[in-house]
Parts: structure tokens; sequence; C-alpha cells
């Protein structure tokens, strides 16, 4: 178990939210405490960038949801990057590549047949 580290940059775009670590059941109520915390604009974006991103359990993917719907209410929008490949696979199961803009890590294989 990698503990998660949560860092928030602002920028003209909006904010950056960096996670490190495991996105698990012990640490999914971390990151919506963290996104409750950002404020945004209607049509800013808020880009989640996983390139720490270890580990993703079923709580983390319903912590993903519940951020997206809170960056909506606000009107603006979410975009996840630096996604590894596991967990765009995850993604892509699951039917959420519908709802997430989702950036893998560059180069990665990402096909969810395999």
């Amino acid at each position: 178990m990698t503990d998660l580290h949560l860092t928030t940059q602002r920028t003209p775009a909006g904010s950056v939210l960096a996670v490190a670590g495991d996105l698990d059941h012990d640490s999914a109520g971390r990151f919506r405490g963290a996104v409750a915390l950002i404020a945004l604009q209607p049509g800013q974006l808020l880009t989640v960038d996983f390139g720490g991103l270890t580990f993703c359990d079923s709580s983390g993917i319903t912590a993903l949801i519940a951020a997206r719907n809170q960056v909506h209410e606000q009107g603006a929008d979410i975009v996840l990057t630096e996604v590894p490949a596991v967990t765009v696979r995850i993604l892509r199961l699951l039917g959420l590549d519908q709802i997430f803009r989702i950036q893998p890590v560059p180069g990665a294989d990402t096909d969810p047949v395999g």
C-alpha cells in the first residue's frame, strides 16, 4: 500500500490536482475532500494528473465519478491525464471513457482487449 499524496496548482485554465500513490478505499475520502476545496469558475477545467498513481480500486473509481459530478455542478469540466494503462483499461471496461476525457500515459498500450 502506498500513501496518497495530493497537490493542487492553479492555472489560467483552472486547476491541476496531481495524484501520487494509491487511490483506494482508505484514501478516496481524502481525494474527494481535495476536489471539494477546488473552486472553479464556469468554463474552467480541473486536470487530474495521474502521473504518480500506483493503484486505483472501485472506491477510487467512485471518487472520480463524484469529482466529475462536483466539477460539473460548478459549470466546469474535468480531464484525466497521465492515466496508467491498467486504469485506462478499467475505465474503458466500465464505459467511463464515455463520460471522462482520458489522456493516457504517452506511448502506453491501452487496448482494453488483451
